[in-house]
């Protein structure tokens, strides 16, 4: 294996860490160091993996700072560096995979600089994404569509948003997902579809018991399946100018209550007016890393309507690399390589490929829509499927049977999902 100057640090365990490890080993050939909370079959006995730690409650800021400064001392120690006087240590590459770790990267951004690398936006350009009802009037300002949009703060009456509502059903969400996720209670849904105004009312009640005293965002539910889904992953570099831009069709999200929004499965497509839109509002607003967007398009009015951007990339953006843009690459040649593109050099992704973490037998039985279905059947004869769970580079025996067991139980989630999605 080739030497590197710099060693990638992952924080999580999740489908995400796997995805992002992956990209890593497979652009360099290096084995990177993951640090998370608690053991999960995505990373377990995964052979590209360099090491787990295990933090207790990681996700607390006290604990945070110290725990990631320590772990850079301890790679730094054990590294061969550390014994040949002379030879320059390895540069830390730091990744977050959830909304929570890069807010606590973001917000401690000056007690971490001088040990890692990362590129991340601001804290005030954070929260002016990621909390929703600063989101979509800046979505707005910007030329972007969104869906019709209701902001109800916890406290308020709530006879005052419904009568505001002129149909349903309606999505319901928190305006700031760290604080709701922080306040736990029986039944907690990540998004919530309510058919009336009383739905509404229990819903509101029970989130504001659980102490959360943030926003809530609710918005006309688009009607369509989860092929009215769309995707895109973007990188803008530490200058400010976006490297690439691609754009997807979802097939299929999980079905679980708990876990929507969370897509299993995504074909590549292009549309560039939407994909410039996109581009030129982050490169507007000075934004620098790694993006996501989730947007729906709306027959009604033939519209695609963004309905979040996450400041980092998604559980599924490991697509942008099944197209030939690795997301390790686009960091590592920024951050440790100093290598940028000119601006005018960004890269509109235009490579067919259709990604999947489940089974193809769910693709053939669940992505019913006309055209899109026969897209899959083709793609599928095609070889054009790429599942990156199945990563030829990791040789764990013991991992390839948690997958076999994993992909057994998708058939019993798909059966007996709970989201149905009326179209």
């Amino acid at each position: 294996m080739a030497e590197h100057n710099f060693l990638p640090v992952i924080i999580g365990t999740d489908l995400n860490a796997y995805h992002m490890a992956a990209s890593f080993h497979e652009a360099y050939g290096i084995k990177p160091h993951v640090i998370g909370k608690i053991q999960l079959g995505f990373t377990h006995y995964s052979t590209i993996i360099a090491s787990t730690t295990f933090v207790d409650d990681l996700d607390n800021p006290e604990v945070f700072v110290p725990a990631l400064r320590d772990y850079a001392e301890k790679l730094r120690r054990s590294h061969p560096a550390a014994e040949s006087p002379g030879q320059p240590e390895p540069a830390l590459l730091l990744v977050g995979t959830s909304d929570h770790y890069v807010r606590l990267i973001i917000e401690n951004s000056a007690q971490l600089e001088d040990l890692y690398r990362f590129n991340y936006p601001t804290e005030e350009l954070l929260n002016a994404l990621h909390v929703k009802d600063a989101f979509y009037p800046l979505a707005q300002q910007h030329g972007l569509q969104i869906p019709e949009t209701h902001i109800h703060q916890i406290g308020e009456t709530v006879d005052q948003l419904t009568q505001g509502i002129t149909r349903y059903p309606v999505i319901l969400k928190p305006g700031n997902s760290v604080e709701y996720y922080r306040n736990k209670f029986p039944g907690q849904e990540k998004v919530y579809r309510l058919n009336s105004a009383q739905e509404v009312g229990d819903v509101v009640a029970r989130i504001s018991d659980s102490g959360y005293r943030g926003t809530l965002i609710i918005q006309d539910f688009i009607p369509g399946d989860d092929t009215f889904i769309w995707d895109s992953v973007l990188y803008l570099n530490t200058a400010g100018r976006a490297e690439f831009v691609n754009f997807g069709q979802v097939l299929l999200q999980e079905h679980e209550a708990s876990a929507i929004g969370n897509y299993t499965a995504i074909i590549s497509r292009f549309n560039r007016d939407v994909m410039t839109q996109l581009k030129d509002f982050l490169e507007a607003i000075g934004y620098t890393g790694l993006a996501n967007f989730d947007i729906k398009y709306d027959p009604r009015d033939d519209a695609f309507k963004v309905l979040e951007v996450n400041v980092r990339q998604g559980r599924s953006s490991w697509y942008a690399t099944a197209q030939g843009h690795n997301l390790a690459g686009y960091l590592v040649e920024d951050l440790i390589h100093d290598k940028r593109r000119e601006p005018g050099e960004c890269a509109f992704v235009d490579e067919e490929v259709l990604f999947t973490v489940v089974p193809q037998y769910i693709l053939r039985k669940y992505v019913t829509a006309p055209g899109v279905r026969d897209d899959v059947a083709r793609m599928i004869r095609q070889k054009k499927v790429r599942n990156p769970l199945y990563y030829s580079g990791d040789t764990s025996v013991l991992r390839r049977a948690w997958l076999a067991v994993r992909a057994v139980r998708y058939r019993r989630k798909y059966a007996n999902a709970t989201w149905a999605q009326p179209v």
